[in-house]
Parts: C-alpha cells; structure tokens; sequence
C-alpha cells in the first residue's frame, strides 16, 4: 500500500489517537472495528431524528400545536416532499464536488450539521402565533429536511469510498444498520419517554360525557391535574434539544473517526442534472430495486407515522404508546445482526421475503385481537424482527447494484452518490404522499383534536393506515422483487471484475511513477 494509502488525517487535535484506532490493516481495504463503529455512529444522526418526527410529529401537530388536521396533513406531505427533491438535488451536486484534503464527502457532512439542528430544535417550538403556525412548521420543517439530506446523501454514498472491498462494505452497513436502528430506540425513547411524563390532559367527548370522571380519569389526568399543556410543549423542546445534542456529537466521531479512500473514487466528465437522471433510471436492476424497496418502504412508513395515534385512540394505550413504540425498536435493534447472518448465509433476495412478509401476521393480528397491553408488546416485539430487515436490507444491496453499474458502463465513473440520492428520493416522496393522505383521512373521518376518544370512522381509518394498507404494498413490493435480477453469483461475478480493474490501474500508476523516476 501506498503512503498516501495508510496516511490518516489529523483533526480536532487528536490525529494521533485516531490514527491508531483506525488505520487501515491490509492493502485489500481492509477496515479495523473502530474505522467500522465511527463509520456507523454517523448514521444515527437520521435516524434519531426521523423517528422522532415520524412516530411523533404528526401527534405534535394534531394534540399540541393544536394544528388543524387539513393544515397538518399539508405541512407533513409538503415537507416530506420538499425533502424528496431535495434529494437527487443534493447528490447531483455532491457527485460534481471536488477531492478536498478532508475527502469529498466529508465537507457537506460537517457544514450542514450546525444549521441543521437549529431547525430541527424550532420545529419543536410552538410560536406564540396562530395564523402563521402553518407557515412556521413547513419552513423550519423543508430547512431541516434540506440542511439532513446534505448529511445524509454524503453518509450513504461515502459507504463506497471507506472501502474497495465489497466484503468489508458490507461489514461496515451491517455496523452502519445496527448503529442506526440503535438510533431509532434512542429517538424514540428519549422523545416518547421525556414526552410521556408530561401527557397533557384530553378533552371528553362525546359519549365521554356520560362517563364517570373515574372512567376516563387517567386519560384526563386527573391524578396529575398540574400537567397542562404548556408542560407537555416544554416536555417536546426539551426532547428535541437532547436529541440535537446527540446529533452534533455524532456527527464530531464520524467526521473524527472515517477517513475516505481516495483510491475507491473515480473522476468523470461532470454530466448534466438530466443527464444523471438518465444515467441511473437506465439501469435496469437499480430501478427494479428502487421501485421494490418504494413499496414496502411506503408501508413501514404508513406503518411508523399512524400507529402513534393507533395505539392512543384504537388500543387505547393513551399513557403507554411510547412504551410499545420502544419496544418496536428495541426488537429492531436485537435482531440486526440476525438479518446480517442470514443474507450471508441464504443471499440478499431470500432475506427480503422471508424478513418483509414476517410482519404480515402480526399486522393482521394487532386489528383483530381484542385490545390487550400484554398481547400489544408481544406483537410489537415480534414486529420489530422484520422492521429490522426493512432497514438493513435496502442499504446493503444498493452497493452490489452500484458495482453491477460499474461493470456495465466502465467509462462512467464517480457517480456513486446520484444512485443513492435518487433511492431516498423515491422512498421520500412516496413517505411524503402517505403522510399527507393518512392526515387528510383522518380529518375526512372526524379526527377530534385532542379528544379522549374518537369517532368510529376514525378507528376504522386507523385500523386500514397500520394493517390493510400496509400488507397490500408489501405484497406489490415482492412482486416486484421476482424480477431483480442480481444474485449472489452476480455479485461475485462483479466484484472479481473490479478488482482486476483496480489492480490494473495500481499497476499502470505504479509502472507510470518508475518510469518518472529513472527518467528523472
């Protein structure tokens, strides 16, 4: 290995101690535990703050912004689908950024994390305002969906440059998923347990009345009549500020921790926005993946933004969903390692449909059992087996379909970061749609903000967002997977090829640099 190789960069005054940590061991690209871990704490950050804004923001919005639901529906679509633009906008941009000594990828990470958590910590804020409420949470909302996705674009592309070894790549995503579904229960807990202290009391409604105040009193918080909800506003910017905090330092280790491998990156002829857009949509395997994970993605995503309030108003957990969501991810988190042994041992393909259709009956089951906590954490538990191979799947075949690309099309190089971009972007939007057209149902249904219980027509709604919905895109999601056509020999097939590829250009480099010398 070269010099410039095995050269680590110093940074924060502490080069030397990192440097130790993370050397790269062999000249096959080799990455130690640390390189693996720091690379995986810098995905965190997003999924900290996507769960939080996806199992909590819509419930913000409807019982404690006390928005509208037809106005919280625009904001959730409108932000999520800035955020889908965003995307491919941001990737475009990275793929055309120069080599700087901190890599290419490094940059964009560290500018955008400073204004990024900024934003997130305003979208948490309510404004002593009531016409411009829309206008203040879709603001801060796209600004933080922008100032993430020039985190996030770069963290996903630069799997590619930590390493040339498809082996170790895939190592790394496996640290990476860990880390970040890791990051899920931390979103998760922090915001749902520091929220859960302060519930704020509900309004009775209709047949509520009727009731005797000990029937609804824990809901109402009558053992608690000093919690209002002021306290539960200030609960949520103390979350958020907790989860900022974590936010930067994460993203501190990764910049620290990851040194990008300037021999795993390619320069090409800069190439237009369409011109991208033609590159990767004109590859028959990244599309048939995108549009596959597009589907079951959409039905996670039904899933994580509806069963907040599916758990309040149609279990009637009010006082325990939080819990039930952590347990979700805990799961999640346990069985990571689990999906990794198992598409190493059985092949990427077969880990889709065993671990996406493992949720099914548990979908099916959490509408039709009658309503009972202990039964509900069985259920979570056992959902968060497959959440887990919905989050690490996506990640780890993206890399063998980017390969596939290389092979295909040798003269054009570099491009790593559109591919990446343009998955998000899809997942984003449809995310976006879904969002925006639970919300809008549940006004449709007679959504009553803040209300002990609601309409019958809402509980139906409930129940179609979290479990018929979400098992129709799974199964159009698998369908679509039939056709993939990348297998484990493929993969193998592609790899081989790019390494004599790269060892061909060392050895031109390296027969080019003696005959500099003895000219010299």
């Amino acid at each position: 290995m070269s010099e410039r190789q095995r050269e680590i960069r110093p940074c924060c005054g502490l080069g030397a101690n990192w440097a130790k940590l993370h050397t790269i061991a062999t000249k096959g690209g080799q990455l130690s535990v640390c390189s693996k871990l720091c690379y995986a704490i810098g995905g965190a950050p997003y999924q900290i703050t996507g769960c939080a804004l996806g199992f909590f923001l819509q419930i913000y919005l409807l019982d404690v912004a006390l928005v509208d639901p037809f106005y919280a529906s625009i904001i959730l679509f409108g932000g999520r689908a800035w955020d889908a633009i965003t995307d491919p906008t941001v990737g475009f941009l990275v793929s055309r950024s120069p080599w700087t000594r901190f890599g290419k990828m490094m940059p964009w990470i560290v500018l955008s994390t400073p204004l990024a958590v900024v934003c997130y910590f305003l979208i948490w804020y309510v404004p002593p305002i009531d016409q411009g409420k829309i206008i203040w949470y879709l603001m801060f909302y796209c600004l933080f969906q922008t100032l993430q996705t020039c985190f996030h674009v770069p963290y996903s592309a630069l799997t590619m440059f930590i390493s040339s070894e498809q082996k170790e790549r895939d190592s790394a995503t496996a640290y990476r998923m860990t880390v970040e579904v890791l990051g899920t229960v931390i979103g998760t807990g922090i915001k749902g347990q520091i929220v859960g202290l302060a519930n704020a009391p509900c309004i009775p409604v209709g047949d509520d009345f009727n009731s005797s105040s000990q029937d609804f009193g824990p809901e109402v918080n009558i053992s608690q009549p000093h919690i209002s909800l002021e306290h539960t506003r200030q609960a949520y910017m103390i979350a958020s500020g907790v989860i900022s905090a974590i936010y930067v330092l994460c993203a501190v280790i990764l910049f620290c921790g990851v040194k990008e491998r300037k021999d795993s990156y390619w320069l090409s002829e800069p190439m237009s926005f369409f011109q991208g857009i033609r590159l990767v949509m004109g590859h028959g395997p990244y599309v048939k993946l995108v549009m596959g994970f597009l589907f079951t993605s959409l039905a996670f995503m039904l899933l994580e933004g509806n069963f907040a309030l599916f758990c309040c108003y149609t279990l009637g957990f009010r006082d325990d969903f939080q819990n039930i969501l952590l347990v979700i991810m805990f799961s999640a988190t346990l069985t990571i390692p689990f999906w990794q042994w198992f598409l190493t041992r059985f092949g990427k393909k077969t880990a889709v449909y065993c671990g996406t259709t493992a949720v099914i009956p548990f979908l099916i089951l959490v509408v039709l059992l009658k309503s009972n906590l202990i039964v509900t954490y069985m259920i979570s538990f056992a959902a968060g087996v497959s959440i887990a191979a919905a989050f690490l799947l996506p990640w780890s075949m993206l890399p063998d379909v980017v390969d596939d690309f290389k092979v295909h099309n040798p003269e054009t190089q570099g491009h790593e970061a559109i591919f990446y971009s343009f998955y998000v972007f899809f997942t984003k939007f449809a995310s976006g749609v879904s969002l925006g057209i639970s919300t809008l149902s549940l006004d449709f249904a007679g959504y009553v903000t803040r209300g002990c219980s609601q309409p019958v027509e809402v509980d139906i709604t409930l129940k179609v967002l979290v479990s018929a919905a979400p098992i129709f895109l799974i199964i159009i999601g698998l369908i679509i997977f039939i056709t993939y056509p990348i297998n484990e020999e493929r993969c193998q097939g592609n790899r081989k090829l790019l390494n004599e590829q790269r060892e061909n250009e060392l050895d031109s480099e390296t027969d080019s640099t003696e005959t500099d010398g003895s000219v010299v």
